[in-house]
């Protein structure tokens, strides 16, 4: 994975030392700090809160849970709603959403309420001593799950606790999707994403098969002829080119598989890290590696950007992190050309300054250089087109490089769904992913239920 930087050297801290520079972003609340802060929420009725929120967790109840000690109660409400719970508290972006819509911005306090972190609060310390959600009565009916991302999984539990039992098959050794292999390092700590998940499967009836790669040795026609319904939560596994002379030198590699690499490692200190790194694109992916490849030790790390600040996916509270960690930030400004040292390896890019001109994105012809030993591109993932190469795939309508649903996530072949990522419309949002997965298998089941009454 990381073949394309093998000639540049190790950190010279320990990984002790690294592993330091990887901790939480965002503390934990005390107990102390959670009763405080639930005091502060105003339990509005029809709460902006709960109504801007992707996966319609009652946020105004849960607060009330925790703030009459009902710690559990919070945590099932939270879970009802969004079975990964856990890990959007830590990594969705509540800045733009509940946290932005909270009445409280609006008061003399003028600040929201602090929802991510009593909903970490929350899920953190529940203390169940069984799994929160009953399974029903079996059905007797087995759905295929093809990618054990928040999608995935997400349909797979609410499939679980509808009484039908559920086999999941995933590509990579493990699960868990973006958070096991895409998330910054300092917003999933310590194995929190497998830990999430092994809660998830103690609701029991779902079964998961590693190695499991469609388009390679799993195929949608096999799956559709075996299986009850199929729900595909593929994601997007390709990253996206940049369509430049000098793509494939060494230096220049996907920030995805960097990360990837990163959260997989247990020795930090045997990780290549450039001394002058650039990163391109605008999104989270875009600063986490920023951040990341920072923190690991590179001297000068430089984020560009076609476009201004305004126009970048990161949220203003993403872009303050990227700042706070040193990371310079070009923008108005498109690569050009990857420039190769003698060697045939990454020297540096070449940039165009650009502007607007009524209304569309022009290059001005001014250019400039920035030297780096690594470039990686964060510039958006597509599909991974092997995924969808069987005869029955094919037949699946798409838009652009992503599959076409309906307002409950058909597809258009019958008996097959899809969501997350690699669905139109579809965002890079894990807590979309989840309510994707819980929508798609409350459509399942309500057609499996009608095909048996039919029969």
């Amino acid at each position: 994975m990381l073949e394309a930087l093998n000639y540049i050297p190790h950190p010279t801290a320990s990984n002790g030392e690294l592993a330091t520079h990887f901790t939480d972003l965002a503390p934990p609340l005390s107990a102390r700090q959670a009763a405080i802060e639930s005091a502060r929420c105003l339990y509005c009725y029809d709460a902006p809160c709960t109504r801007v929120c992707p996966s319609e967790i009652d946020v105004a109840s849960f607060i009330r849970n925790i703030h009459d000690g009902n710690v559990d109660g919070a945590a099932t409400g939270i879970l009802k709603q969004n079975i990964f719970g856990g890990s959007c508290a830590r990594v969705c972006p509540t800045e733009i959403l509940c946290e932005d819509a909270c009445v409280r911005n609006h008061d003399v306090e003028g600040r929201p309420v602090r929802i991510a972190l009593l909903q970490r609060y929350a899920t953190d310390n529940m203390s169940f001593v069984d799994h929160p959600f009953a399974r029903a009565q079996p059905t007797g009916r087995t759905i295929a799950v093809v990618g054990a991302g928040p999608a995935g999984l997400s349909c797979a539990h609410r499939l679980a606790m509808l009484g039908h039992d559920v086999v999941v098959f995933e590509a990579q050794p493990k699960a868990g999707g973006l958070n096991e292999y895409g998330i910054a390092k300092y917003k999933l700590t310590d194995g929190f994403a497998q830990r999430e998940v092994e809660f998830l499967l103690g609701i029991g009836g779902i079964e998961i098969r590693y190695g499991q790669k469609l388009g390679e040795n799993l195929h949608l026609k096999d799956l559709h002829a075996r299986y009850d319904a199929v729900f595909l939560g593929i994601g997007l596994g390709a990253s996206r080119r940049l369509g430049l002379t000098g793509e494939d030198a060494p230096g220049l590699l996907a920030a995805v598989d960097y990360i990837a690499a990163l959260r997989q490692t247990d020795d930090l200190a045997a990780l290549p890290v450039p001394r002058r790194a650039i990163v391109i694109g605008a999104g989270n992916t875009a600063v986490d590696m920023a951040v990341q490849v920072g923190r690991l030790g590179a001297e000068l790390v430089t984020l560009v950007y076609r476009r201004g600040f305004d126009a970048m996916s990161a949220t203003r509270h993403e872009q303050e992190i990227a700042k706070a960690n040193l990371v310079r930030m070009v923008t108005w400004a498109q690569p050009r050309e990857v420039l190769i040292d003698g060697a045939g390896r990454v020297r540096g890019l070449k940039l165009e300054k650009t502007a607007l001109q009524d209304g569309q994105l022009v290059g001005t012809g001014e250019t400039f250089e920035i030297a780096a030993d690594a470039v990686f591109k964060a510039i958006g993932q597509s599909m991974a087109e092997a995924s969808l190469a069987d005869p029955l795939a094919t037949l699946l309508k798409r838009s652009g490089d992503k599959i076409e649903v309906d307002n409950h996530f058909r597809t258009a072949l019958p008996g097959i769904y899809a969501g997350g990522d690699c669905v139109a419309p579809g965002q890079d949002l894990t807590v979309q992913a989840v309510q994707h997965g819980k929508l798609a298998a409350l459509a399942i089941h309500a057609d499996l239920l009608m095909n048996m009454e039919v029969a």
